[in-house]
């Protein structure tokens, strides 16, 4: 559908979101393309095949070793936004009525979805959006990859912590607000 529309694009067995076609693209998030630093993540190879910087993967030709399907572009996998677009049109339709995540997914990730599915279907994704502050532990964002990331069941269960206490120190941050986990705070 999207390269149907010409807001999508085939190059080398990827496919591409072309930003530059959907003229809202930023609303959710307050930012502009040409206020965008290409390259500023890190993730930007210098032998890219898209058309512009901040255009995204709808989907990847297949990499020695990953998981991979066959598709009209070739063996390859979903990027990760279409994959929450798909979801969403097919457990929900064309729009839902809230949508959430934490606030890190702000942009890119719920930019590019609205930008997909709305130049697909012509209607909004969600009619609100909230997002939620994140859980640091001692200053930084609670990650499994940082190895800092525990469950409430193990905070209850063997960090001897009386669930009241636990409600309390969760209820006094606004959701919008991001949470320090320390044992001083607690």
């Amino acid at each position: 559908e999207l390269e149907q529309k010409e807001v999508a694009y085939a190059a080398e067995g990827d496919v591409y979101y072309a930003v530059q076609q959907f003229a809202d693209y930023g609303k959710l998030s307050g930012r502009r393309l040409d206020d965008l630093q290409a390259g500023a993540s890190g993730r930007v190879d210098g032998d890219s095949v898209k058309r512009y910087p901040f255009d995204f993967a709808l989907w990847k030709g297949a990499k020695p070793g990953e998981p991979a399907w066959e598709s009209p572009w070739g063996l390859g996998r979903p990027g990760w936004h279409i994959e929450c677009s798909a979801m969403v049109r097919d457990r929900l339709g064309d729009s839902i009525d809230i949508h959430v995540g934490g606030g890190d997914l702000v942009f890119p990730h719920h930019e590019n979805e609205i930008a997909q599915s709305e130049a697909a279907t012509s209607k909004p994704l969600a009619r609100y959006w909230m997002h939620n502050g994140m859980v640091n532990v001692g200053g930084e964002k609670m990650s499994k990859s940082l190895g800092n990331f525990t469950t409430i069941r193990q905070l209850l269960d063997d960090g001897g912590i009386d669930p009241q206490v636990l409600r309390l120190f969760v209820l006094q941050a606004q959701y919008r607000k991001p949470i320090d986990f320390t044992d001083m705070a607690i």
